[in-house]
């Protein structure tokens, strides 16, 4: 089988790109989704608090998956639920399987990689104690208890802040769960600022920052838990600990882009995110391949996602449109003639996405996103080129917890000097 386009994943990243793609004359579009429906990890984000920058409206989880399917589905673009993709080669062949065809190939002419992120499991905690049942990471609680109607226990404690844990606290709460305390092992929160206010301090959860689990009880079933505060190392001090009694933990510990596929086929991987390096069109570094959505890197709002994928889907209707027409002319078609740029994350910053561009080529602007490394009050994220100051951007605080982002414009580059972008 040969497509224009496929995008392996139907979540919120998928959909969109899908969605830009067609709207940019690509017709020939096929999505790969191993649920059993589209919509991704929104079907079991029941809360609401989505949209906001997308549709003006606050939207829960489904609400806001249901608009992009309905788009999808009136563009008529084809997809495949049930779908799990087991390889991809550099050369663009997709290996994917369902009941009803078996076992298949696809060569694509593009691809745009959508499959999101996983969670960090207990097994990279290693915390001691026996393996009982009870311990689930927050997403899978999650899933069981909107989804499949399953109450995992009666008295919870939750490793982690991130947003997850803290809607799981809250949701947890409302469904007659007692949740002990939420344990956090960095100084600061992981999660989005409005998350700790609704989730924890409206339902009087306490947080305990700079804390970790350093013992599980149970052999069975988990039967409690035992917290310990930790040094600036991340290291527990011992004569802190606290026992809690709970039948159930939640793990909450980060999330890690899902990028099995991006490695088979030879994608170059960023060390901090995770996730591929790209360009400012999202282009990885194998031509024709495009990422995404939090298979790039973990965002904080799924508008973001949309954002970033709808970009993803008109950068490859381009790259389509610009390989058929050198086909056309027989001539061999080069994305870049250009020298790429780098940005560099500098003070404060831990990545960037993209890590490089080409001014030459690029649109009016591009944005840049990253995430900084720590709580900075009363400061400014500043993008340099050489020894020049492109721009300055006031913020009251910036957190791990909340992505960030700068916009470059084409009139502000010159040369090729690489970009560094600080907090100051």
């Amino acid at each position: 089988m040969e497509k224009e386009l496929v995008i392996i994943g139907g979540g919120p990243a998928g959909l969109a790109a899908a969605v830009a793609a067609y709207d940019a004359g690509v017709r020939d579009i096929l999505i790969l989704e191993r649920d059993e429906r589209l919509g991704g990890i929104l079907n079991q984000c029941i809360h609401n608090g989505f949209g906001l920058h997308t549709f003006k409206e606050e939207l829960t989880g489904p609400e806001y998956a249901s608009r992009f399917i309905k788009q999808v589905q009136e563009r008529k673009i084809d997809y495949k639920l049930h779908t799990m993709v087991l390889d991809l080669s550099g050369e663009k062949v997709i290996t994917a399987m369902n009941r009803k065809d078996g076992l298949f190939q696809i060569k694509a002419k593009a691809i745009i990689l959508a499959m999101g992120c996983r969670e960090r499991s207990r097994g990279a905690l290693n915390i001691p104690g026996y393996r009982p049942a009870g311990i689930y990471s927050a997403g899978t609680a999650q899933r069981l208890v909107n989804m499949e109607g399953f109450m995992p226990g009666k008295e919870v404690v939750i490793l982690g802040s991130g947003d997850i844990g803290l809607i799981m606290a809250r949701r947890m709460t409302l469904e007659g769960a007692k949740v002990k305390v939420v344990a956090e092992l960095m100084p600061y929160s992981g999660g989005l600022k409005r998350n700790i206010v609704q989730c924890l301090d409206d339902y009087d959860i306490p947080l305990k920052l700079s804390h970790t689990v350093v013992d599980i009880q149970g052999k069975d079933r988990v039967t409690g838990i035992t917290l310990a505060k930790v040094d600036e190392k991340g290291k527990p001090i011992p004569g802190t600990e606290e026992y809690y009694s709970c039948d159930t933990l939640l793990l909450s510990v980060g999330l890690l882009p899902e990028n099995e596929l991006s490695k088979k086929a030879n994608i170059s991987l960023s060390p901090v995110t995770g996730g591929p390096v790209v360009d400012e069109t999202l282009a990885t570094s194998v031509k024709g391949v495009f990422a995404c959505g939090n298979v790039l890197h973990v965002h904080d709002l799924v508008d973001f996602v949309s954002q970033e994928a709808a970009w993803a889907g008109k950068s490859a209707a381009a790259y389509l449109e610009a390989a058929g027409a050198a086909a056309d002319n027989g001539t061999i078609q080069h994305h870049t003639e250009s020298e790429p740029v780098l940005i560099t994350p500098a003070q404060g910053v831990r990545y960037t996405v993209p890590v490089y561009l080409h001014p030459e080529e690029m649109k009016e602007q591009v944005t840049v996103r990253f995430r900084v490394s720590g709580v900075k009050k009363d400061c400014a994220i500043v993008a340099y080129q050489g020894e020049t100051e492109l721009l300055r951007k006031k913020r009251p605080v910036v957190a791990p917890g909340e992505m960030e982002s700068v916009v470059l414009k084409k009139e502000m580059l010159s040369g090729n000097e690489d970009i560094r972008i600080c907090i100051e």
